[in-house]
């Protein structure tokens, strides 16, 4: 099986490769994981999908972080998928149940992480507000939201592949996300420094908030690149995979 990992932030990427690679571009963490670096949203993770699809991948992973809509979630928490929702409501199952419960065994008994099994929302733009958070999980029933996982796993879902969606919480429920980081982001979902700088010199208050969020990122980050050690096991489903209710 060749595993396909779409990754939406060079942060993100980090955690698998300290190699550089292009947007759009397949890069091989071994001979059969191989990775996308796609740009942040919906489209561009649709995109890279259907790349790694084409050029053999038989199963797909979203890779990143998450924000958490569960008030118990902390940063650097791990969230593995069992369902999406899109951002038009509509709930869908995953075709993963073996692998899924294969990639939680696994993380268990070797990264000793918290994690969590639940539904994962999909937002097309970034949600800052605690408030806004709160909403999308009273409404839609789900434990965490990203931008990228349900166009992954509609792609996986429309050529019947499995799918994983492997997040780590970086902005818990009760965090509000800085208005520096909304100004310094571009099209991409890339924060640009010099519009970073440039808005904290005018608005100082905001500093205080940027640390916070770089603390509980470096706690997702941290995670993710203990799930990324064990990718060969997760990503090799044994011969005699099993099926059976979930414990969440």
């Amino acid at each position: 099986m060749i595993t396909g990992i779409v990754v939406a932030l060079p942060e993100e990427l980090s955690t698998l490769t300290s190699k550089r690679l292009e947007k759009g571009c397949i890069g091989h963490l071994a001979e059969k994981i191989w990775v996308v670096y796609s740009g942040a949203g919906h489209e561009n993770a649709r995109i890279a999908s259907e790349l790694l699809v084409k050029q053999g991948a038989n199963q797909l992973i979203s890779w990143g972080c998450a924000a958490g809509l569960d008030v118990s979630f902390k940063s650097g928490d791990l969230v593995l998928a069992n369902s999406c929702v899109d951002s038009d409501n509509i709930e869908f199952g995953l075709n993963n149940e073996d692998w899924l419960i294969h990639a939680k065994t696994c993380l268990a008994k070797y990264t000793l992480l918290r994690t969590y099994t639940g539904k994962l929302a999909e937002s097309r733009r970034i949600v800052a507000s605690s408030h806004d958070k709160a909403q999308i999980g009273s409404a839609t029933g789900a434990i965490a939201l990203d931008m990228e996982s349900a166009a992954i796993a509609k792609v996986a879902q429309s050529h019947d592949l499995p799918f994983l969606s492997i997040r780590a919480i970086a902005d818990p429920l009760n965090m509000d996300l800085p208005k520096a980081v909304s100004h310094a982001l571009n099209e991409r979902g890339e924060v640009i420094l010099g519009k970073l700088l440039l808005f904290l010199l005018l608005h100082p208050a905001e500093l205080p908030g940027l640390i916070k969020l770089g603390l509980h990122f470096h706690a997702a980050k941290k995670t993710l690149k203990r799930v990324a050690k064990q990718l060969n096991l997760v990503t090799t489903l044994p011969k005699n995979a099993f099926t059976y209710t979930i414990q969440q």
